[in-house]
């Protein structure tokens, strides 16, 4: 068993790669790596320079994969939707530089999902020599580079204590999720919530223009005037909200072309052309939301088009999760519900990190007292009213 790094994901083939996808997690597939980076979106002048660790053996002279773990070397904070904007001013006003540091994420993506790729029907006791191995590897890269941290974003529950365990400090932080307890359809979901949050639905699903056309599409129905329409949409949200596009024309392009079978393109079109659009990924049992946009804003189209016609499919695919996206606590009345997502932080400075594993435990607590307010305003019906 060997650890090696390379640079591209196009350095790795596929079908070696496939071996360690993630079953419910579409953005560590190799497709969506490769776009990320064919496109310019990730590498040379982006903040976001790929490394990705390999752990390979040897078999009847073929070369298997058996893990990998994808990292990046960064050069600022874009991007990553766990902010420490803060931890770098204060390491600039001590005289100290913050970057680069060592990031394993999915760009721009605030997504949950594993960061240890290894192989399913691998022994425990072996996966844990992996990952052990692929993080001793992180841990040479960064000193190689010089960095000042290490930084593991939207952990899965069951990884967090592989990295509690080698020091890192435990960030808690907060999303609202959507979860199938198992509906017979969209009636049934609307059924399970209390009066006042099912007749919001089900006032602001009729207010829709009746003018307007709403699809779902995905594999062969999605075509590349779909992929430029919402290239532009997402422009225009950036513009509004983020100020600077990720990115690129050419993402969604390839995307559109090489992972259709894990996209959902909800569309609202009026005439002959799309009006708003908003982008999902999904795989196994879960969907992700990802980006949307509007040429004109409409009642309550944002509601349809990201939450509820995603919420449908979910249903009818008996699919288990839908995150759709970081923030919002407009989503909680609409059968999203506070969850807590986790980040793990490695600080080389011993003065720094005393510091941040400090603010990391109050802010600990913060996101604990705010998940239980949400929670006191739940929009399901409580268990006994539900019989």
């Amino acid at each position: 068993m060997q650890i090696e790094s390379v640079l591209t994901i196009d350095q790795v083939k596929r079908e070696k790669w496939r071996a360690v996808e993630p079953p419910d997690f579409p953005f560590f597939d190799h497709e969506f790596l490769l776009a990320l980076e064919r496109s310019g979106s990730v590498g040379s002048g982006t903040g976001w320079m790929p490394v990705y660790l390999l752990c390979t053996e040897d078999i009847d002279g073929e070369s298997e994969l058996l893990g990998a773990l994808c990292t990046y070397v960064k050069t600022d904070s874009y991007g990553e939707f766990i902010f420490d904007w803060d931890w770098a001013h204060a390491y600039q006003q001590n005289g100290m530089p913050y970057y680069p540091k060592l990031t394993m994420a999915v760009p721009f993506t605030p997504a949950t999902g594993p960061k240890f790729l290894v192989r399913d029907e691998l022994p425990g006791s072996l996966k844990a020599t992996i990952k052990d191995a692929l993080l001793d590897a992180a841990a040479q890269i960064g000193d190689q580079a010089g960095v000042s941290s290490t930084h593991a974003l939207f952990l899965p529950d069951d990884e967090v204590p592989e990295f509690r365990d080698r020091g890192f400090a435990i960030r808690h932080s907060m999303q609202f999720h959507w979860r199938n307890r198992g509906y017979a359809g969209f009636d049934d979901y609307l059924g399970a919530m209390q009066s006042k949050r099912r007749r919001q639905i089900a006032r602001e699903r009729r207010q829709l223009d009746a003018d307007l056309k709403i699809e779902r599409l995905t594999g062969d129905n999605l075509e590349p005037h779909h992929a430029q329409a919402m290239f532009h949409f997402y422009l225009d949200t950036s513009d509004r909200k983020w100020g600077s596009p990720y990115l690129t024309a050419e993402f969604f392009e390839e995307v559109f072309e090489t992972m259709a079978d894990r996209i959902l393109l909800v569309a609202a079109s009026e005439g002959d052309g799309m009006l708003a659009g908003a982008l999902n990924f999904y795989k196994g049992n879960s969907l992700f939301g990802r980006y949307w946009g509007t040429l004109q804003d409409r009642r309550n189209l944002h509601f349809e088009l990201c939450y509820y016609q995603q919420t449908e499919f979910c249903i009818e695919r008996g699919m288990e999760l839908f995150e759709a996206g970081a923030q919002g606590e407009h989503k909680l009345a609409r059968g999203f519900l506070p969850t807590t997502t986790y980040s793990a932080h490695e600080i080389r400075h011993p003065a720094f990190r005393r510091a941040i594993e400090g603010y990391v435990e109050q802010e600990r607590e913060v996101t604990r007292r705010n998940i239980s307010y949400y929670m006191r305003h739940d929009p399901f019906k409580a268990p006994d009213a539900a019989l």
